[in-house]
């Protein structure tokens, strides 16, 4: 099925739902105009049994070229909070809000372009059925994209970060994306709230 890139990705679910049929239907996914220049769709990866579901917002260079979710610098700042917090790597499943990189080129490098809130409403059918798969008691947010997806625009992350929300049968705990530690002026104290927050998430399990 091929579209004008302004439809959703309720187009492209499968009949059945669990994670192998929905990282296989989501690599043909066309649900909004971001597929055109991406490598590939990544698609969340972990245990679909997790206690914690984490949902970032969109693939960065390096997921998009490997087609795995937080392989970037990010990545290792989350792999490294995570371990710090006490939450194992294999009771985590990690997702983004939005499946497909999209960038504007400045030199050589590819910068990742935010996601519009249309395409993070067309991407959300995919986000739905991870959550309803996986099923997890806690959901961590990482950044304003994966906010909006999950508690809407009128949610700010600077205002309620570290704070645990019931989100359907789970609570959700809102904190920055571990890029945005690697951009701040101040990386040991963006990484000591970042660090608070997940400790949060972990005793809410």
């Amino acid at each position: 099925m091929v579209n004008d890139g302004n439809n959703s990705a309720a187009d492209f679910l499968p009949g059945t739902l669990d994670l192998e049929s929905l990282r296989s239907a989501a690599a043909h996914c066309e649900g909004c105009g971001r597929y055109r220049n991406a490598t590939q769709t990544v698609f969340g990866e972990g245990s679909p049994q997790a206690t914690f579901m984490l949902v970032g917002e969109v693939p960065g260079d390096q997921e998009d070229r490997q087609g795995h979710p937080f392989v970037g610098p990010a990545g290792r700042v989350l792999d490294k909070g995570l371990a710090e917090a006490g939450i194992p790597r294999d009771d985590v499943y990690v997702t983004n809000a939005v499946k497909h990189f999209s960038f504007t080129l400045r030199g050589k490098r590819r910068i990742h372009q935010k996601p519009t809130a249309a395409e993070i409403t067309a991407c959300h059918p995919w986000l739905d059925a991870e959550l309803e798969v996986v099923d997890p008691r806690v959901i961590v947010v990482l950044g304003a994209t994966a906010a909006r997806a999950l508690l809407g625009p009128a949610f700010r992350v600077t205002r309620s970060r570290g704070e645990p929300v019931p989100l359907g049968d789970a609570l959700a705990v809102a904190t920055i994306h571990p890029s945005a530690v690697l951009r701040a002026p101040d990386r040991d104290a963006a990484y000591a709230g970042f660090l608070a927050d997940l400790q949060v998430a972990a005793r809410a399990a």
